[in-house]
């Protein structure tokens, strides 16, 4: 059984004891009726032949009140790639819709955004959510939406039914919900959340004190999970990154644009279980050196929209406290594994700590030569202002691209 410690400044929501989960989805159906709930399925390529993918369609094809399910294919050049995941998906009987976010029919739309000084940003998750609400704010006819991954080994119908309940739920009527589990096999896992992100804000934290923001973020139990569902108007006003920041910039928005106790995290599985990233230490520009600088830049770009000064004596002050904490975790790890007999390695722990100081340097470089520097891609409403008939046309391909 979970916890009941209600840490930080947003609800936590733990699993407690069995779930029925037949009450859960059938309270579910009824709120589908008032307010109408649509997912949304980022996919790559390299997903496609996955067990994981078959796995979850296992689980998709028998839920029942989900009113629409959009997937979104991205890093995909071939048309091939998009008709095998039309084929997919096929054996949903939901209305559902894929969407080709790097083919050449949406390609002819970036044009006109980038013409009108709109940047839809690279092709990557961000852009592939992005698309994808777009489309369903078209369409007008979900009120709540819900984004998971399509890597998750361990899927579950439990994990959509908790991920979807806090906000669909009339009765509680939360604007957002951040979905968190353990990420733990014979060792643990969530090595950029564990050794990175934890103990960068404690560092903050201790620098700059309880400052409202870092004490929104700390109250996350996993903030980089990928798991989340909100109001379909945040999908409309936030501003969505095309890099790895995506999922901090996605609580940073959500904390600037809702009151926090309509904000709240739900434990929605006990363990998750997904691909797992190269560590790349002596490339910065790929695997979790480039996750963890994206994910720095981002919590210093809205240190500073929040007034906070981050000098360059300031910068290396916290990378040296960074160090010394994060050398802290992996002890406590540590004995966490120690004493559940799990599987650890002290050596490659902290050499994972001497990388992210490094990305931690890197990224405190970067932001002092430009922090003007934003990932962002326009949010709706002001593609909406600039370009009035955008979504309609835009809404008209994905179809067009259903036929």
């Amino acid at each position: 059984m979970a916890d009941l410690h209600q840490s930080g400044v947003v609800p936590t929501f733990h699993r407690l004891g069995e779930l029925n989960l037949a009450r859960m989805e059938e309270e579910l159906k009824e709120f589908n009726r008032h307010r109408p709930i649509a997912l949304v399925l980022p996919v790559t390529p390299a997903e496609l032949d996955t067990p994981a993918l078959k796995g979850i369609l296992h689980h998709l094809k028998d839920i029942d009140y989900l009113n629409e399910i959009v997937i979104v294919l991205g890093r995909a050049q071939e048309e091939e790639n998009f008709k095998k995941t039309r084929k997919l998906f096929s054996i949903l009987p939901q209305r559902h819709r894929v969407i080709w976010a790097s083919g050449p029919q949406l390609g002819e739309l970036y044009k006109i955004l980038e013409e009108a000084d709109l940047s839809p940003g690279g092709d990557g998750k961000g852009r592939s959510a992005w698309v994808a609400y777009g489309y369903i704010l078209a369409r007008e006819e979900s009120r709540v939406i819900a984004l998971h991954d399509c890597d998750i080994v361990n899927y579950t119908r439990e994990l959509l039914a908790r991920l979807c309940y806090p906000v669909a739920s009339p009765h509680i009527d939360y604007a957002f919900c951040k979905g968190y589990y353990a990420r733990v096999t014979d060792r643990l896992h969530g090595r950029v959340t564990r050794l990175f992100v934890f103990p960068l804000l404690r560092s903050l934290i201790r620098i700059y004190g309880h400052l409202p923001f870092l004490s929104y973020l700390d109250s996350f139990r996993y903030p980089l999970a990928g798991e989340f569902s909100m109001v379909v108007e945040l999908a409309r006003i936030n501003r969505i990154p095309s890099d790895w920041g995506l999922e901090i910039e996605t609580l940073a928005e959500v904390y600037r644009n809702f009151s926090l106790r309509r904000i709240c995290q739900a434990e929605i599985v006990e363990t998750y279980e997904h691909k797992h990233q190269p560590l790349s230490a002596e490339d910065p520009s790929t695997g979790l050196m480039k996750m963890a600088i994206d994910i720095a830049r981002a919590v210093f770009r809205n240190l500073a929209i929040e007034g906070i000064v981050l000098a360059e004596s300031t910068l290396r002050t916290l990378i040296v406290n960074y160090q010394r904490t994060a050398k802290d975790y992996v002890k406590r790890y540590q004995d966490e594994s120690k004493i559940n007999g799990l599987v650890f390695d002290y050596h490659k722990e902290s050499l994972m700590t001497e990388a992210f100081t490094r990305a931690l340097q890197i990224a405190g470089q970067k932001f002092l030569e430009d922090p003007l520097y934003s990932p962002h891609i326009p949010n709706w409403n002001r593609v909406a202002a600039a370009l009035p008939d955008f979504l309609d046309r835009m809404c008209r391909v994905v179809e067009d691209m259903n036929s």
